[in-house]
């Protein structure tokens, strides 16, 4: 089944939109584009919004078959998303280690910028869209420096489209980037396709597909 047709995805979409959390319009990206959608993860903001967001993730997680031994999350987004991921994938009969980093490092107490489960084994990083790759490359740092070893990325929604670097185009996406360069497989709930998809079948959205082709015709990879 191709990725436009996938029902996980197709689900999770829906989801997204009926969260308010996927809209429709225009919206000025950190790359200074004009998107005509926007994705912001901070409005799955309620324990039941969480708890399904969650589950899309441990899905699509435990579909892939990637391999791994603890859960990852970076600050801010990423402790929210592996603590609910963690929980979801206990449910699933996969009880996992996780943790994840302070923004500040802690002169008291346990000390340090690492908080939970000691970060060891084949560690993955769970965040809500990959942007400019930041935050999966000091990610990479933290757990390489305690000693364990990265092993891939889970995110929400794959935008698909060119990375920007100092105002120029890359000819790969953010996602892409960071397959190339730490070799780390990149597992995401749905993308741009998915997203299209969706439209295709939303009769109430059909008049954003247009601009979002466009946009994908400009920008996609």
């Amino acid at each position: 089944m191709s990725r436009a047709a996938d029902p996980l995805a197709q689900s999770f979409v829906a989801f997204a939109v009926e969260a308010g959390v996927l809209r429709f319009g225009e919206f000025k990206t950190k790359a200074g584009r004009l998107s005509p959608y926007f994705f912001n993860a901070g409005l799955f903001d309620d324990g039941e919004k969480l708890r399904r967001l969650a589950g899309f993730y441990a899905e699509r997680l435990i579909a892939s078959g990637l391999q791994f031994d603890m859960i990852f999350g970076p600050a801010y987004k990423g402790i929210t998303l592996a603590a609910a991921v963690a929980m979801e994938l206990a449910r699933h009969g996969h009880n996992l280690p996780f943790a994840y980093n302070r923004k500040e490092a802690k002169d008291h107490g346990e000390g340090g910028t690492l908080v939970g489960a000691p970060v060891q084994g084949r560690v993955l990083i769970i965040d809500d869209v990959i942007s400019a790759g930041t935050s999966v490359r000091e990610s990479i740092q933290m757990i390489e420096a305690a000693g364990a070893a990265p092993c891939g990325v889970a995110i929400a929604l794959d935008r698909q489209e060119k990375a920007a670097e100092g105002g120029v185009d890359s000819p790969l996406s953010a996602v892409q980037q960071v397959q190339q360069r730490y070799g780390l497989p990149v597992v995401a709930v749905a993308g741009l396709a998915d997203l299209l998809a969706y439209l295709e079948g939303a009769p109430e959205l059909a008049t954003h597909r247009p601009a979002v082709l466009a946009y994908r015709e400009r920008y996609g990879v």
